[in-house]
């Protein structure tokens, strides 16, 4: 992955930092249940989900598969796996009972996408953009829309420079 245009701030977080946030959502969620079942926004969404369905004890965990993203620009959204009837059916239709995790919510573009799928659910991100946060129920961290977040499985460890030298 290249670094991220210069006009905005990197966030690199790592996965001791993100296990932490994640299980932080877990904890602030505790309260807003029951849920029945997670849906994952992938691919971003599966790690906070996989921590969040074993915090809590669901079991259930399905899947919507969205392309945005080509690297570091967002396209146009294209659905390439819907949600499970079985699971949208939940509650009585339209996702009462389900929670959705992401891991970030940017424009909130994505969010309003599976939003409209599940429009009963409780929708939950670990790190919220100020355009997105509308659309979620939960965050953890808010961070400013110029912000580029470095998630530990897009990055691998190697030196940095110090600040005083050119680093970030």
């Amino acid at each position: 992955m290249s670094a991220p245009p210069p006009a905005e701030k990197a966030f690199p977080v790592s996965w001791d930092q993100f296990h932490r946030d994640a299980r932080a959502l877990a904890w602030r969620l505790a309260g807003s249940g029951p849920f029945e079942a997670i849906v994952s926004i992938t691919r971003g969404g599966l790690v906070p989900a996989a921590i969040v369905a074993r915090e809590l004890g669901i079991r259930i965990i399905e899947t919507v598969c969205v392309a945005s993203y080509n690297h570091q620009t967002q396209g146009e959204l294209q659905i390439l796996k819907a949600v499970a009837d079985h699971v949208a059916s939940l509650g009585g239709g339209g996702g009462k009972g389900v929670l959705i995790v992401d891991d970030l919510v940017d424009t909130g573009k994505t969010a309003k996408l599976v939003r409209d799928m599940l429009p009963k659910a409780h929708f939950a991100t670990v790190y919220a953009k100020p355009q997105g946060r509308p659309q979620v129920d939960t965050f953890i961290t808010e961070v400013s829309q110029d912000t580029w977040i470095f998630f530990p499985w897009d990055t691998g460890l190697a030196f940095q420079p110090p600040i005083r030298e050119g680093g970030e």
